[in-house]
Order: C-alpha cells, then structure tokens, then sequence
C-alpha cells in the first residue's frame, strides 16, 4: 500500500467553506489526504445557504477513512439518520420532505422502505433491462444524426439522458415532461452553486413544484393503475399499510433526484476517467464482459458522485481515539474513504481491473440505508459504455469538465465530447 503525505496544513483546512469545494481537485484529493493522515477526528463549523431561516449547527467530525465510515454507516443504533443526512440541521418534518427514508430510522424506515423497495425487486430490475438496452441504443443514435459536426455536451445529451428516461419511463412520466423534471433536480442537488440556485426561496419553490407534481402522480396510479413502478408503490401493502400520497411526494423527490443525478455523474466521469487513462479503456473495450463488473465498480469509486451523509450520535461513543458524545454529528466523506491509501492499493490510479473487495462506499457503506438503485444504476452504466463500446467506440472528451459548485454531489454540469 502506498501512504499519502500531508502537503495541505491542517490549520488551513475548512470542509465548510464553498470555496474549497469549487476549487482545484488535486488541493482537494491533497486536503482528504491530510485529514487521513491526522489522528483522530477534526471538528469543523458549518455554514448555511444565504437567506436560511435556519442557523448553522453546532459543527460536526469528518469521518474521513473507509474504515470509520464503514463502522458507522453499519451501526444505524448508535448513528442515527433520522436527525438529518445533510450537514445543516431542518425541522423533521422538512427532513422528511426533502429526504424521505434517508432521514428515517426503524421502524419508520423498515416500512417506508418495505413498500418503496416493491417497485425494486430483481424482478422489476430486470423488467426494464430491454428499456435501459434501447434506450441507451437511441440516445446514441439520436447524437449521430442530431450532431453532424461530431461533438456535443456529453452530459446534457448522452450521460443525463439515459437514467433521466429511464427513471421516468418506469415511473410512468410522459416524455414532455422529461425537462421538467430535469431542472427541478438540477435545482434540489444545486445547493451552492449559484448557477442553480441563488435562495432559500429558490429551492422551496422548485421543491414545492416537485412535491405537488408527485403527489397527483401517485393519487392518479392509485385510481388508475398503470403498468409503472409508482403503480406497484402505490398498490403495495406492509402489514395492511399503503404509501400515503405525501410519502410517495417526498419519496418520488428522492428517487428521481438519486436516479437522475447520480448515474449521470457516475457515467460523465467514467468517460472522462476512460478518455484520461486510455489504456485502461483499450482494456475495458477490448474484453468487456472480462473487466465491466469491476470497471463500473471503478468508477464509482474514482468518481464518488455522493460525497458525504451525517449521521448524529445516539448515545456517548468513541471513533478513532475521539470522544462523541450523544447528539453529535458524524459526516462520513465517501470521496475520501473511495482514496484510503490504507484500503485501496495506489488510490489515486484509475484501474477497470481493481478487485471488487475491499468494497468502494460509493454506494454507502452498508446498513440499513443502502442505495435502493445502486443495481440499476450499475445496469445503466454498463449497457451505456458497451452501447459506446458497440456503436461509437471513438468517443471521448474533448473539453474540460465544468464541476457543480457543491459539498453534496461530485458533479460535472457540462462537458464536450467528440467522435471521428
């Protein structure tokens, strides 16, 4: 195993402040190998979005390591989620709203997730295999023709489209309202960076608007079943238990935005990662049915399009030699536990061949609130890099990414691509 050198002083470091989020990648990578490298936790201030009727917490510890983030992220007794997942602190009931199960603990959790998890069966998964197949065949066919110049916005046209349609065909979403579902989840993920949203009012709008537009989607699927997943959600009983119309609003909010944003990262990245490292894409097209398991596996890991989750203590503990006390907030950084030195071999080399085990955290780090998508967003990754693969093998990245301003998501907003 390599060992990372501590290049950023640790008094200069401030996980809390925007500016370090749109800075430069490698002061970052240099700043999470600092914290690594640091015994213990290190305590951090928050901040809060202008305008926030709501005032920055008590501050939290950045879980940095894979090993402390795989600890608490199993230990759902002890780190709750159900005071918040986000850093800043909201009302339960707004915890709810934006967050649905995430900010749940049992048992509310293990029902909400009990009749949502309905729509998610291996066998609803693979309901929609020949869907992901053709769907991915069409975006690439539609940039060929659309595109006679040979280059186009690689996430707006290719790496956005297939999971936005995707999710909103099994959804049960008409095609003409696919933009607007795509700003509203720009909006609700683009939480500091001012290109998305400039208030507090902005983002209760546009999540607002989410929210109502969800809600008649459900009551609608409940009177008119439909052949859709938000027709099994609705339909679906736990213990004679059914999604009430404001569950499945506030839930609709978390799959769409997980389903959408997410996977559109995950794919943006990897055709960076592939373009940047081309022998490890001559490796990856050259047998894929040998390296696509771990190469989207890899990218997950190399991307990490969740950076972090809180979780708050329940009761006093102790993480690496630090005293929590009850009611104190953990963030677990996956971005930094995905470049553990002590857990991944040379981390900061991108390898489709890397061993599945030990596990990336790109996904979460097990318990309870694993992502509900993580095999279909691994579904829709793999047919859409073998559609590349297959239909348009010389498409690459021509330009440089331009990166969502964000603590929260590892995004990349557009990004141009070409192909001979």
């Amino acid at each position: 195993m390599t060992t990372s050198s501590a290049s950023v002083p640790l008094d200069s470091i401030d996980l809390s402040d925007l500016e370090f989020w749109a800075g430069p990648r490698d002061v970052r990578e240099a700043t999470f190998a600092t914290l690594r490298d640091t015994p213990g936790l290190v305590h951090f201030d928050e901040r809060v979005i202008e305008d926030s009727p709501f005032p920055p917490g008590a501050g939290y510890y950045a879980l940095t390591r894979h090993e402390d983030i795989w600890a608490v992220s199993r230990n759902a007794s002890l780190f709750c989620s159900g005071q918040g997942s986000n850093i800043g602190d909201l009302p339960q009931e707004m915890n709810e709203f934006f967050g649905s199960m995430i900010n749940m603990d049992d048992p509310k959790h293990f029902r909400l997730r009990s009749i949502v998890s309905k729509g998610f069966t291996p066998k609803e998964v693979n309901r929609v295999e020949e869907l992901v197949v053709a769907k991915a065949k069409v975006i690439i066919e539609r940039i060929q023709t659309e595109f006679p110049d040979k280059t186009c916005d690689f996430v707006e046209h290719i790496a956005a489209a297939l999971p936005l349609e995707i999710i909103c065909d099994m959804m049960g979403i008409p095609a003409d309202d696919y933009s607007k579902i795509f700003g509203w989840t720009n909006t609700i993920l683009g939480v500091g960076d001012p290109e998305f949203v400039t208030s507090y009012d902005d983002l209760m709008t546009h999540s607002l608007e989410m929210f109502t537009y969800a809600q008649a989607l459900g009551e609608d699927r409940r009177a008119n079943p439909q052949d859709d997943i938000t027709s099994v959600m609705m339909a679906a009983e736990v213990d004679g238990e059914q999604l009430t119309a404001q569950e499945f609003g506030s839930f609709f909010i978390l799959l769409v935005v997980a389903g959408n944003e997410t996977t559109r990262n995950a794919i943006s990245h990897g055709l960076k990662a592939l373009t940047d490292n081309p022998d490890q894409r001559e490796l990856l097209f050259g047998d894929y049915e040998a390296h696509s398991k771990t190469a989207m596996e890899e990218i997950v890991r190399y991307a990490t399009p969740v950076i972090h989750f809180r979780r708050t203590a329940t009761a006093d503990t102790e993480i690496a030699g630090t005293p929590i006390k009850a009611g104190e907030k953990v963030v677990m950084f996956y971005n930094s536990g995905n470049r553990d030195e002590r857990v991944f071999d040379d981390p900061d080399r991108f390898d489709v061949t890397r061993p599945l085990q030990p596990a990336q955290v790109g996904f979460g780090a097990g318990g309870p609130h694993f992502c509900l998508g993580a095999n279909l967003a691994r579904r829709e990754m793999t047919v859409m890099f073998d559609e590349i693969r297959r239909e348009l093998p010389s498409l690459r990245i021509s330009g440089e990414p331009e990166y969502l301003q964000s603590n929260f998501i590892n995004g990349i907003k557009r990004m141009q691509c070409e192909w001979d």
